[in-house]
Parts: C-alpha cells; sequence; structure tokens
C-alpha cells in the first residue's frame, strides 16, 4: 500500500491545469520556501500514509483548496495555523509549513478545526476538485473550478476512495455535494461554514457525531473569536 501512495502521490503532483495552481509542483514565489512544493508533496503523501495505517473510515470533502489554506498546506480544509492539530490528529505524522513569513490563517479552516477536535474519530480531508483555482493572473484569489477541470482531476478523488474505502463521506456545503454526485458519488451534506452557515455547520456536525451542544454567550463570543482576517 505505501507504494500505492507514492504511486498516486506522484501522479497528482504531475498534473498541470492552466488557471490552476498544484500545490505539489507550482511554487508562489510570492510566499513559498524554495523546496514548497516537494514540503507539501511529501506532506500530502505521509498524512495519506498514516490515513491507511489508522484505518480511517471517514472523509470530509470540500469543493477546491482555498488560497489561504490547501495553496499553502497541500493539506485540505487545513491553514498553517492548525498545521500541528492536523498532524496529531493523525497519531503524529509529521507535516511541515512550506512557506516563509506570518503564519496565515483561514477562517473556514478555523471553524472547521473547532468542530474536528471535538469529534473522537481520525478524519481524512479532500477536495472534490484536489487543487486551488483562481482567477486569470490572479493567484491569490479563489474561484470555483470548472465541470472540465473536474471531469480531467475525477480519477484523483476516484483512487483516494479505492486507497481508503471510507465508511462514511461527508460534503462540507452544497457546492461540494453536487460536486461528489457529478461524479456519481453519494455524500451527507453539511453546511459550509462560510457565509453565516458557521452556526448550522456546528449544530449538523454535533447531530451526526451526537455531540453535546457547545454553549455560545448572547454575544456570539465564539463567533467574534473566529473573525479570522
Amino acid at each position: 500500500m505505501a507504494d500505492r501512495v507514492h504511486r498516486f502521490v506522484s501522479r497528482v503532483s504531475d498534473l498541470e491545469l492552466q488557471d490552476v495552481f498544484n500545490p505539489y509542483c507550482d511554487r508562489c514565489l510570492s510566499c513559498d520556501l524554495p523546496d514548497g512544493p516537494l514540503i507539501r508533496k511529501k506532506n500530502l503523501e505521509a498524512s495519506l500514509r498514516a490515513a491507511v495505517e489508522l484505518n480511517v473510515r471517514t472523509l470530509w470533502i470540500a469543493r477546491d483548496l482555498g488560497y489561504r489554506g490547501g495553496r499553502r498546506t497541500g493539506l485540505a480544509l487545513t491553514d498553517e495555523a492548525h498545521l500541528q492539530s492536523f498532524s496529531a490528529s493523525l497519531g503524529g505524522v509529521e507535516v511541515e509549513r512550506s512557506t516563509f513569513g506570518p503564519i496565515v490563517k483561514e477562517r473556514t479552516a478555523s471553524v472547521i478545526w473547532q468542530m474536528v477536535h471535538r469529534v473522537s474519530e481520525p478524519i481524512f480531508f479532500w477536495n472534490a476538485f484536489p487543487f486551488h483555482p483562481h482567477e486569470a493572473g490572479k493567484p491569490m484569489t479563489n474561484r470555483c473550478h470548472t465541470a472540465k477541470e473536474r471531469r480531467v482531476t475525477g480519477w484523483v478523488l476516484q483512487e483516494l476512495l479505492d486507497i481508503l474505502s471510507p465508511q462514511k463521506i461527508f460534503a462540507i456545503g452544497g457546492d461540494a455535494k453536487r460536486c461528489l454526485g457529478s461524479l456519481g458519488i453519494d455524500a451527507t451534506a453539511f453546511r459550509h461554514p462560510s457565509y453565516g452557515g458557521q452556526n448550522q455547520f456546528i449544530r449538523e456536525v454535533e447531530e451526526a457525531y451526537k455531540l453535546n451542544s457547545a454553549k455560545m454567550n448572547p454575544q456570539g463570543a465564539a463567533d467574534k473569536q473566529l473573525q479570522l482576517i
């Protein structure tokens, strides 16, 4: 299985698409270390091997990588502020930062990890589209990947599912659920935590995992703590 994981990561890192940043082969000159793509490639391979060894059976799948999160870490739904949390969630797997300068936080990742800390089982994170699509000439923007881009990379998710054989798949947001549906993959949807969906996302995760509801003060302090730039 280790050889299969290595081959999978190598094939993923070889993919090139226009107006798409592949964090496992592309280097951002404004923020990446010289070996940034290699670090992210190692992060992905190490985390996938750890998931196999831990027999992870649950996937949370979002739509695509964002420029503040997975573009910089190579890890879905994980920003630099949560690399250590990611490591701990998969048994202490070694993952490294691939950029220089101040740590960049992503609000979606913060809400996701707020809930992952409360779940008592390991989870593997992925995206319907495995890279960071951006507007032409504007690398530090987010856009939804196209249907064509999803078709070209559809084998990536299918092979990942074959490697992990998950029992439960949760889609983070309606867009992700529709993308998965177009690939023939059934998933239970959580409301995406962005654009006012944070509280509903929290409630749905609590219900799915039978967690006690977190207490919120009347002023919504928990929300304020997550207003990250």
